[in-house]
Parts: C-alpha cells; sequence; structure tokens
C-alpha cells in the first residue's frame, strides 16, 4: 500500500516501509520501534472509525501521525491496511506485481502538453516518471492542430498588416510564395520529427516508452507484451481525435479532419470547411489565402455560436470580404465522394462541390483502447473527473487535458497538469478555472480573444450584468496599426459586486490583450481600482482607458436621467 502525507511518500509492502522513499524498516520493528497506540480514535478522511497511532521517528514524536490499520471496511480499490498522516493523505492501494525496473512512483499515457506538464512538475520534484506515447511526443497540439495551423496563417495576416499601412504597403507589390509557407510550416512542426522534444523529458530524467498505453488493472499499464506499475499513480493524458457526425456517406468520402488539414502537401482548388468553429474558420482564412475557393458550412444560426454575437458577425463579415463563400444556420444533409471530388447536400437542399472537405464540428475522447474497462470505466467516452483531476472512487487514477471533456484546450492541459502533480505529491489543491469560462483565442484576422462570460451568459447566470463596448481601433497607438480597422472591445461587468466577469476583444493582434482581462477576472479586481493600472502612451492597451471612460460616461448619464425623472 502507498500514502502520500504533504508530499513526502510513504508506503508499506508485506515486508517493508517506506518512510520518505528511501529508507527500509523491517515491517514488525517499525510497529513496536516507531508506532505508539493511543486510546483516541478518530474520523478516517474516507469513512468510519480507525485506531490513532503516533510516529517516532529519531527520537522525536510527530503527533499529527496517525496509522489506520487495519480498517474495518475496504477502500473502493479493495485496500484495508492503511497509513495516513495528518489531513492532506491518499491512499493509493496495493503496488503492481511487476519487475523493480519496470516500476514507476507515476507512469503518464499520453507525451502531449498536457502529460509533458505534469511528468516534468513530478520529475523535477524526485519522483520516478515514465511517459508512454504511441505517436509523438508533444502531441496533436504541437504536430497537427495549434502549432502548424498558426503557421500556416500567420504569413497571410504579416502581409495584410503591411498593406494596411501606408509605406509598407508601397513595398508590397508580390503574392503569398505557397511552397514557403508550406516549408516553414514544416520548419515549425520538425518535419513531424519528435527527436527535438526528448532533450527536455531526458533532462529530468523521465522514462519514454514508445508504444500503446493500455490500463491493466489497478496502477498497471501495459505497453505490447511489458506490464508497469506505478507506485503513486497512473496519469491518462491520451488527449482528443476530430468527431466525424453521422451523415450519410461521409466516413467513405475520406474527409479531412485537422490532420490533414494542417500537413496537406498541396492546396486544394476547392474546400469545403464543415464547421464555424475554431478550426474550421482558421483553417477556411489560411486555405483562401493561400489559393483555394472555401466554402463554410455552420449549422447554427452564426459563427463561433459560443462567443458574444459580434464577434461571429465581424468574421463573417471579413471572410466574406475575402471571398470565402458562408453558410450559417444550415447542416450537411448527405456526403458524396466521386472521381471528380466530393458533394456536399445541406439541409435546405443545396449541392455545394470541392475537391476536399475539412470536418471540424468538434472532438471525441480517444480512450476506445487504453484498457478502461480493466478498471471498471466505460471506453469510448469522455473520462469524468473530480475537481482534483482523479476519477471518482480511483484515487490513483488521473485524466488530464481533452481527455476529460472539461476543456478542450491546450493551455487548460497544462493547467490541470500543474493540479494533478500537486495533488498525487499531497497537496490539497483542485482546479477551479478549466471550463467554458477559460481564456480562448480564434487566430483569425480579425481575431477573436476572449475569457470570461458573454453577456447573455452573464444575464443567464442571474447577474445583474451590464456591457460596455468601444472600437477596439478607437486608441492613438491603433494608429500605427492602421487607424479605423474593424474590431469591438466589450466588458461585462456584474455591476452589484463592479467586477469584470467577460471579456472579448476583436481585431488585428488582441491575442495578447486577453492576459490582463484574465487577472482582472481571476482576481475579482473592483473595476474602480483599474483606473490605477495606469497604460502606457501610446499603446493600444489604452483601451481599457477607453472601456472605463465608456462605463463612467454611462453611468452618469444614467444618475442624470434618474435625477431628471425624480424632478418631474
Amino acid at each position: 500500500m502507498r500514502a502520500i502525507w504533504n508530499g513526502i511518500t510513504i508506503a508499506e509492502s508485506d515486508s517493508t516501509v517506506v518512510v520518505e522513499g528511501n529508507h527500509y524498516f523491517p515491517r514488525d520493528a517499525v510497529r513496536e520501534e516507531y508506532l505508539e497506540p493511543s486510546d483516541t480514535h478518530t474520523t478516517c478522511p474516507w469513512k468510519g472509525q480507525a485506531s490513532y497511532f503516533t510516529l517516532a521517528a529519531e527520537g522525536e514524536r510527530n503527533l499529527d501521525a496517525a496509522w489506520y490499520y487495519p480498517h474495518p471496511e475496504p477502500a473502493a480499490n479493495g485496500v484495508r491496511d492503511r497509513i495516513a498522516f495528518g489531513q492532506s493523505v491518499r491512499v493509493v492501494g496495493d503496488e503492481a506485481d511487476c519487475d523493480e525496473d519496470a516500476t514507476f512512483d507515476v507512469i503518464v499515457i499520453g507525451a502531449g502538453p498536457a502529460g509533458e506538464v505534469l511528468a516534468g512538475h513530478l520529475a523535477e520534484n524526485g519522483n520516478e516518471v515514465a511517459i508512454v506515447e504511441s505517436d509523438l511526443v508533444g502531441g496533436e497540439c504541437s504536430f497537427y492542430a495549434c502549432m502548424p495551423s498558426k503557421a500556416l496563417l500567420r504569413p497571410a495576416q504579416a502581409l495584410a498588416e503591411a498593406r494596411r499601412v501606408p509605406g509598407a504597403a508601397e513595398a508590397v507589390t508580390g503574392e503569398l510564395d505557397v511552397s514557403a509557407v508550406l516549408a516553414r510550416r514544416d520548419e515549425i512542426v520538425n518535419g513531424l520529427d519528435d527527436s527535438q522534444q526528448l532533450p527536455w523529458l531526458q533532462a529530468r530524467g523521465i522514462t519514454l516508452i514508445r508504444g500503446q498505453g493500455r490500463l491493466d488493472g489497478e496502477r498497471r499499464v501495459r505497453v505490447g507484451e511489458q506490464l508497469y506499475g506505478a507506485r503513486l499513480a497512473v496519469v491518462i493524458a491520451v488527449g482528443s481525435g476530430a468527431a466525424l457526425p453521422p451523415i450519410p456517406g461521409l466516413a467513405d468520402a475520406r474527409p479531412w479532419t485537422n490532420r490533414q488539414v494542417t500537413t496537406a502537401r498541396e492546396i486544394p482548388g476547392r474546400l469545403i470547411v464543415l464547421g464555424g468553429g475554431a478550426v474550421g474558420v482558421e483553417m477556411a482564412q489560411a486555405y483562401s489565402a493561400l489559393g483555394s475557393k472555401v466554402t463554410v458550412i455552420e449549422a447554427a444560426e452564426r459563427l463561433l455560436p459560443r462567443e458574444e454575437p459580434f464577434a461571429g458577425e465581424e468574421l463573417r463579415d471579413a471572410l466574406l470580404a475575402s471571398g470565402i463563400e458562408v453558410h450559417v444556420g444550415l447542416s450537411a444533409r448527405a456526403v458524396r465522394r466521386d472521381d471528380a471530388g466530393v458533394t456536399v447536400e445541406l439541409s435546405d437542399g443545396r449541392r455545394v462541390a470541392a475537391d476536399e472537405l475539412l470536418v471540424a464540428v468538434g472532438r471525441r475522447a480517444l480512450t476506445d483502447d487504453i484498457g478502461l474497462d480493466t478498471v471498471g470505466l466505460q471506453p469510448g467516452g469522455f473520462i469524468a473527473v473530480e475537481d482534483t483531476l482523479s476519477v471518482p472512487g480511483r484515487s490513483w487514477l488521473f485524466a488530464i487535458g481533452d481527455v476529460n471533456g472539461r476543456s478542450l484546450l491546450t493551455h487548460m492541459g497544462k493547467y490541470q497538469a500543474r493540479i494533478a502533480a500537486e495533488v498525487i505529491e499531497g497537496r490539497p489543491v483542485h482546479a477551479s478555472r478549466d471550463d467554458a469560462l477559460a481564456p480562448r483565442v480564434v487566430f483569425t484576422d480579425p481575431q477573436v480573444a476572449a475569457v470570461g462570460l458573454t453577456l447573455n451568459g452573464a444575464l443567464e447566470h442571474g447577474l445583474n450584468a451590464r456591457a460596455y463596448d468601444v472600437p477596439t481601433s478607437a486608441t492613438a497607438g491603433a494608429s500605427f496599426h492602421a487607424r479605423n480597422t474593424s474590431g469591438t472591445s466589450r466588458l461585462v461587468l456584474d455591476e452589484d459586486r463592479g467586477v469584470i466577469v467577460g471579456a472579448t476583444f476583436t481585431g488585428t493582434d488582441v491575442a495578447d490583450w486577453l492576459h490582463a482581462a484574465t487577472i482582472a477576472i481571476v482576481g475579482e479586481i473592483p473595476v474602480e481600482s483599474l483606473w490605477e493600472a495606469v497604460p502606457a502612451f501610446p499603446t493600444r492597451s489604452e483601451v481599457w482607458l477607453k472601456l472605463l471612460e465608456k462605463r463612467d460616461a454611462e453611468h452618469t448619464r444614467g444618475r442624470a436621467d434618474r435625477e431628471s425623472l425624480s424632478a418631474a
């Protein structure tokens, strides 16, 4: 059995007790020399009563220590013998029956961003960590999603920015070099070779195991014929894959997903994009700039349906202006591929034809074949977790990143990794920011950056909410990025508490504005205090002053109206 107390590991087997991972004592000697029973009983953190003992070490007694042995009721994992020290303790269970060389403190299945961050944190704190990966170390984000997609988008955006600035515009005489864009994309993803990722693992002493990792019972992971054991925890970080909706003919039409669209060697003459979310609109704009005739189909009534309505409307205007065909409020009813290409039949009966079809309508958890059934879980779906990122009833098993479905964003997977690592080390922490309110950016032109609640979302939460909008270009600093470009900046305030609960920025290069809003929301900073956070002149961050001035002006006008009515 293994327990963790305040980051210190205490483990017990049939013959030995390990204290702090490096001192071994005979089991009976520990009972006789280091433990003393008392008449006191205490409530076990799990359930029921247990005998209370104190631990003596090197002549000093730790009065906070408690030895629960045996517990009258087995834990969910069947363990009866328990060790508990103080209040911050978590029992893991019996060690896997594996060779010593095949046993680690923690085994991570999946070497994407979340898995890497967790493994690195634990290894740097002295834990023996193995990470199992069947594909590329670095994961989907590094090779097939975030990084290559932004590499495809950036050249056209840099060119557009230059053309908006007099002086630079006159110097721009050519068009995008498609082959150079693809070559730069390949450089960003290192030619789909993860060798550059390995030194980071090696420097931290993390063992990389290549192959398909599958759970094989409690705290066991099988990779091929080799069985590995985890003393503390197994962490599932396998991520997600593109979801294919059950549209007749779609699977047989060999559609692209994010993997094909971010790694394509040639640009198709025509591309249909099914889905108007972040992936769909980003790749629509990238491929249009690279020469494709693009059609976007979104079943909702607007693009980016989860964001502020103005964000989807402004983005649609930009896509239409660049020659992209956009259909909203329509779904795909059937798909067919033949020698001429692929045809999508829409819900209104119209047909759209193209050379390739990108499906970007959502994600699915990659849990079909990772052995969930061996620990009593259902394969094929997202893994439900508690706020500690552990699986309910299985304190040794964690799921972080996309695979738990809480927030399918790379940065939130990294956030979860930090939380889970601290929980594994025995700290009483929990995740509280990995939900739909997390910071999010759509890297189109205009960019859409948002955090927290939309205005409608705040009202639905029952808040006394009000939105304040100003043009994104309404600052002196915006002159250098071309004044009067499109874009809206919005703050959503809970007027009862006087704090920001949401923010959305659209416009050129607004992604980096988001962190200030995130800090204000997380810190629940009174909006009046933001006047003391003075932005430098002439920077575009003066948009914060414009927003505060807008709120003051509207409040002043509101007071004047009320006084006028009162006088009347």
